[in-house]
This record gives C-alpha cells, sequence and structure tokens, in this order.
C-alpha cells in the first residue's frame, strides 16, 4: 500500500509517501509544497490545492493521512494552518483516495511508542524505521513521514476481512 503522510501548514506543507506491506515499510518519496511569504492567504490556498492535485496525479497513494490540528500559543498562524488543512483534506476528498486523519498523539505512540514523545525522538524513529542515514529535511517532510508511518502501523493493526467473507483475522 503506498501512503502519503501530509503534514499540513500555509508557509510549507510537508509531504512523504512510503510503500507498506506487511510490517515493513519502505521509503519512496518525501519533500514540501511551499508558498511565498508575500503572497495573499487565498492566493496561497489556490497554489496549495494546484500542488497538490498535482502531488496526488503523479505519486499515486492508495491512502492519504492527515495530521490533525493543535492549537498551542499562537492562534492566528494555527487559523492559517487550519485554513490550508482545510484545501488539503477538499483536494485530498475530491482525488477519491481513501483520507484518514491522525492526533498529533497518535502519530508519536504509533512512531515512538510514547504519545508525549519529544519531535527530536520521532524524528530519530522516522529515520530509523526508514533507514535513513539522516533525519529527512525539512521537519515538514520528516513530520509527514511520521503521518504515513502512523496510518501504516494503524492500517494493519485492525482487524481485516479474509477473502471477502465474514472471517476477520489480525495482521
Amino acid at each position: 500500500m503506498r501512503i502519503l503522510g501530509i503534514d499540513p501548514g500555509i508557509a510549507i506543507v510537508g509531504f512523504g509517501l512510503i510503500e507498506a506491506d506487511r510490517g515493513r515499510t519502505q521509503l519512496l518519496n518525501y519533500g514540501a509544497i511551499t508558498t511565498p511569504a508575500g503572497l495573499p492567504l487565498a492566493r496561497r490556498l489556490v497554489q496549495i490545492e494546484q500542488d497538490m492535485e498535482a502531488l496526488i496525479a503523479q505519486l499515486k497513494p492508495d491512502a492519504i493521512a492527515v495530521e490533525e490540528l493543535f492549537f498551542s500559543n499562537n492562534i492566528t498562524t494555527g487559523i492559517a494552518v487550519a485554513h490550508g488543512r482545510g484545501i488539503i483534506l477538499c483536494t485530498a476528498e475530491k482525488s477519491g483516495v481513501p483520507l484518514y486523519e491522525y492526533t498529533p498523539m497518535q502519530v508519536k505512540q504509533a512512531v515512538v511508542g510514547y504519545g508525549l514523545a519529544e519531535k527530536r525522538q520521532v524524528m530519530d524513529m522516522v529515520k530509523r524505521l526508514l533507514k535513513l542515514k539522516a533525519v529527512p529535511r525539512p521537519d515538514d517532510a520528516a513530520d509527514a513521514l511520521a503521518i504515513a508511518i502512523c496510518h501504516a502501523r494503524s492500517a494493519t493493526s485492525l482487524l481485516s476481512r479474509v477473502g471477502g467473507n465474514d472471517v476477520k483475522q489480525t495482521i
């Protein structure tokens, strides 16, 4: 299964594509969509939509996993990021690719094993799990890969149907 993880933003939208198969994960692609700071918000949102459409068409994921927002101190930045996240959700939904959402705590739990892990711990585990020499940059791309890994682990831990009948097994 090809999983596209998305770390929403307005200036930088991180993305990471992994292949997940029977507990193994392999890095396929990662990077960031960026929008210039001087552009009006509406133009930045249009650019994010266009870039997301192109990214989904190019990468052809089987699932898209997006991180839910966590507001800390700066509510103004959080609102702008929420606008970007809305565009990302809408674009993903229009693509027809199944869409999943995870909280930051769920991502940390799936990747590190501890829901209150620090950012550097998550980054280090992304590097280790994908057998990379260094943590992917920018941080937004590494975060997106963590979200994709979270979905891979969550999707394979669920009970699934076997052969289309009602028999279920754990994967």
